[in-house]
């Protein structure tokens, strides 16, 4: 019966995420677009990127206009995106759950996302990330993930 619960954990565990990118694809010294606001996946993948040097901006705001309904104002807002712009990165995420027992020692926070990168200049699509996990855990996978994308200089 242990080893069937093992497994199950151990199985359960890897299904969190399913990652596709292409190695050697990331010029970090191009310019990247990221959507403003957002929950901690999106905060934080706009931190880790500013925190390895990239050059990440969020545009200029175009127009902004509140909808009044019943119950909400939601607000509407659009960003003009700089000609300069070789990298656009696209999170969605579901709100952040605070989980103390599973994710204890690795920042308390379950997350639930979807990440793209796509190239601008290529028009392709050089990431594709759909991922459930503690705080902590997805961002050094994040890391690891821009360590392989990341072009090496040979020199």
């Amino acid at each position: 019966m242990k080893v069937w619960l093992v497994l199950f954990t151990v199985m359960s565990l890897v299904a969190c995420n399913s990652v596709y990118y292409e190695p050697n694809s990331l010029d970090v010294t191009q310019t990247f677009y990221a959507d403003r606001g957002g929950f901690s996946m999106k905060r934080g993948i706009k931190e880790k990127m500013l925190a390895r040097g990239y050059n990440v901006v969020v545009g200029t705001a175009e127009s902004s206009r509140g909808i009044a309904t019943d119950t909400d104002n939601i607000e509407i807002d659009s960003a003009v995106i700089p000609h300069d712009v070789r990298y656009i990165v696209k999170v969605s995420e579901r709100r952040e759950k605070f989980n103390p027992i599973w994710c204890a020692f690795n920042g308390f926070w379950w997350w639930n996302f979807n990440v793209s990168v796509a190239d601008q200049k290529t028009g392709q699509e050089i990431m594709s990330w759909r991922g459930r996990g503690c705080e902590d855990s997805s961002l050094r996978t994040l890391d690891d993930i821009l360590d392989d994308m990341e072009v090496k200089n040979e020199q």
